[in-house]
């Protein structure tokens, strides 16, 4: 169906359209397919801003598709859209369980935004419950 949309007379190319493609290729972890979306949304000239790169990161990262994610991280890196804290903060939770992969991000932010704190959550929920057990 995509490759017909794609011939169709009234199609334009749509940074919502693939931003929900590439949503449903994470969650079904399609990399192959993924990587031909993006090829095509790149040579059609679709520019991506900030939040939807921070969604398109974070769904990759919950898919486990952690190369992918840091991929498109690099691309959010190089876009001409000036950064945003949210979309940095919505990846940061995304990487919690990949710890190394998060202190990379966080030195990112942390030298794009020298005023902000990142929040790290605690190593377990453990140590929450020590903390408040009576």
């Amino acid at each position: 169906i995509y490759g017909v949309v794609r011939r169709e007379i009234w199609y334009r190319p749509d940074m919502y359209l693939y931003r929900d493609m590439l949503h449903m290729l994470a969650r079904n972890k399609k990399v192959d397919e993924t990587r031909q979306v993006w090829a095509d949304l790149k040579s059609e000239g679709v520019l991506f801003d900030q939040h939807t790169y921070g969604d398109i990161v974070r769904v990759f990262c919950d898919a486990g598709l952690i190369d992918l994610a840091m991929e498109f991280y690099e691309d959010m890196r190089s876009s001409p859209e000036p950064p945003l804290s949210l979309p940095f903060r919505v990846i940061l939770k995304g990487l919690i369980p990949y710890p190394e992969l998060r202190e990379k991000i966080k030195q990112d932010f942390l030298e794009l935004f020298p005023d902000m704190i990142v929040y790290d959550p605690p190593d377990s929920l453990s140590d929450i419950d020590d903390e408040f057990r009576f």
